[in-house]
């Protein structure tokens, strides 16, 4: 780990005096302006985090470090001749800001492979829940019950200085990134495979290793998970589980506790849940409309029922991208190549073609195209995992990369205690009145 720690150490040294200038010359300029409904309305569009390892555009998706999806599972490195990038690959790159060689994607694989063993206790833990419990609440406890490793929990009580938290939130991160994929197969053998767990099989890449504990041992699948876990990994930061892993790290709160507030969020309806909520409004349409393989008409009048009824179409939409997202495309071009005849992949591709429409005709909705959370349940039913509840706990390993990143990069420039202002109803009418000053200009 001592070359990607000093790597990390030269590149977070050059940014913090980029950024100690940036401040000094101009710290006092103004970035755009508040509104009122930004400040009821959730801070849509309010520009107030800084998030080194990604960037969304409204019209072209997400890019890491300035690539895009598509340049990425061209340029990163892939598990002997396969064709889906390694999420080593974008760890590295999101934590260095250079693509990586093969030399140093497989540097950071044995790292993982090295820090993967889960105390007993943690299972226990897991164990004590009942079989009932939902997979991410299961999953969140794991990472709660793990936090007994942290290294930063520990320096910081023994006295360290600040200058130095990076060093072992960098450690934390990469022992729990480690860890996640042993904990999340053991929490979907435990609910839904009886308790037949299977051990890791040190010779795999990470996302390899996740397939095969979690039992699936196609060598698509785990292309699958390749991809999954790469397109998942990130999405600029003022998203529920990269803003949660933010603020609570920037209160110093270590690693498994940053990473758990950030996947309590995850695991909201209107986060991460939502790949939960597609693959089951498909199941219902099918149920209803008596078929596995509905038309277009059939699924066009089962949309507008949905909407009618107060509902939104689950997968579509999204509060920043106005295009498709390059994540549903990319999935859809796994499909095209690996199951073009698949069933209910088709149907994906039918409502994909239906809902936009639909939504247009509405004239309310800015974003009428599918997300990332349209196209992977169904992708991963293929190959047998039907068990939609466990979705979100997939999508809570691969966020890991890149939040835990983000907060290694938070404690490395130094960032501070985030702490905005709140006012009242009663002191906005005032504004509005004229008798106080909202903004405290």
């Amino acid at each position: 780990m001592g070359i990607l720690k000093e790597r990390f150490k030269a590149k977070a040294d050059a940014a913090s005096a980029e950024i100690k200038n940036i401040l000094k010359e101009h710290g006092n300029k103004v970035i755009g302006e508040v509104q009122l409904s930004q400040v009821y309305q959730g801070m849509r569009g309010m520009t107030g985090l800084v998030t080194e390892t990604s960037l969304l555009d409204a019209q072209e998706g997400i890019r890491f470090r300035g690539y895009s999806i598509p340049e990425l599972r061209k340029a990163l490195p892939k598990f002997k001749n396969g064709t889906e990038p390694l999420p080593e690959g974008l760890f590295y790159l999101m934590l260095i800001g250079e693509l990586p060689t093969k030399d140093d994607v497989e540097h950071i694989t044995s790292i993982w492979q090295r820090r993967s063993h889960v105390p007993a206790h943690v299972f226990d833990t897991i164990d004590a829940l009942p079989l009932n419990t939902h997979p991410m609440t299961m999953f969140v406890t794991g990472v709660m019950a793990l936090q007994t490793e942290s290294f930063f929990q520990k320096a910081y009580a023994k006295g360290l200085n600040k200058k130095d938290y990076w060093e072992p939130v960098f450690d934390d991160a990469m022992v729990l990134i480690a860890r996640l994929p042993r904990i999340a197969a053991y929490i979907y053998r435990r609910k839904y495979k009886n308790s037949d767990h299977i051990q890791p099989n040190g010779l795999l890449d990470w996302a390899g290793n996740l397939a095969h504990m979690l039992g699936y041992e196609d060598d698509k699948f785990k292309k699958l998970m390749r991809l999954y876990m790469t397109i998942h990994a990130d999405h600029e930061g003022g998203n529920v589980s990269a803003h949660a892993t933010h603020l609570v790290g920037s209160a110093l709160a270590d690693p498994y506790l940053a990473y758990a507030a950030g996947m309590n969020g995850l695991a909201g309806p209107l986060h991460g849940l939502a790949n939960q909520e597609v693959i089951k409004w498909i199941f219902e349409m099918q149920d209803a409309l008596g078929t596995k393989e509905p038309t277009k008409e059939q699924i066009g009048e089962y949309v507008k029922k949905t909407l009618s009824e107060g509902k939104v179409v689950p997968g579509y939409g999204h509060a920043v991208l106005r295009q498709t997202d390059p994540r549903f495309t990319a999935q859809m071009e796994f499909g095209k190549e690996h199951m073009p005849d698949d069933p209910l992949v088709n149907t994906v591709w039918n409502i994909y073609e239906v809902v936009p429409p639909i939504l247009q005709s509405l004239g309310k909705v800015k974003n009428p195209w599918p997300n990332v959370d349209a196209h992977s349940g169904s992708l991963l039913v293929h190959f047998g995992m039907v068990e939609y509840e466990f979705y979100t706990v997939l999508f809570a390993v691969s966020r890991a990369l890149g939040v835990l990143t983000n907060l290694i990069w938070d404690r490395g420039l130094g960032m501070p205690l985030e702490r905005p202002k709140s006012v009242t109803t009663d002191l906005v009418k005032k504004w509005i009145n004229g008798e106080e000053n909202l903004w405290g200009d």
